[in-house]
């Protein structure tokens, strides 16, 4: 490495050290709040709430009835998705009514698209590297000298 020259780059939100690639400022996530949000999203229960909740509101019983399962177990997967900022849980009298939370959705998936843009960006740099002529061995390059001596 030349004298002055940084080990790292900075692209647009990225952040590149020694080839490794770190999200320099996910779209207003903390490393914590991206954590949860991915492990609310990787059960399929919890995605069908969401899904659920972002067509209507919906009280906990009336999503326990959708599921083959008790109604805390339901709660806790509620809790988890409150967690992540999914769901939103107001109290209406006697029932806890959820209601999802498109502006997380939106920002999860501007998150993605920073990935998907990273990848994309690597596969074309693959793309142009690949398609590039590759260059014949010194021995074989005309303008290489001929006689050992004279390198």
């Amino acid at each position: 490495m030349r004298s002055g020259t940084a080990p790292w780059k900075r692209v647009d939100t990225l952040l590149i050290y020694n080839q490794m690639v770190v999200l320099d400022r996910t779209p207003g996530f903390s490393d914590e709040e991206v954590d949860r949000l991915f492990h609310a999203l990787a059960d399929r229960t919890r995605r069908d709430v969401i899904r659920r909740t972002l067509v209507g509101t919906e009280s906990v019983s009336a999503l326990a009835s959708h599921y083959d399962m008790s109604f805390a177990a339901v709660q806790k997967h509620v809790a988890v998705l409150e967690q992540a900022g999914l769901v939103t849980k107001e109290t209406r009298g006697r029932e806890r009514l959820v209601k999802g939370n498109p502006t997380t959705i939106h920002r999860a998936r501007a998150l993605l698209d920073q990935y998907e843009a990273l990848w994309r960006d690597r596969v074309a740099g693959l793309d142009a590297l690949l398609a590039a002529p590759a260059e014949p061995p010194e021995s074989q390059r005309h303008d290489a000298p001929q006689n050992p001596k004279e390198r």
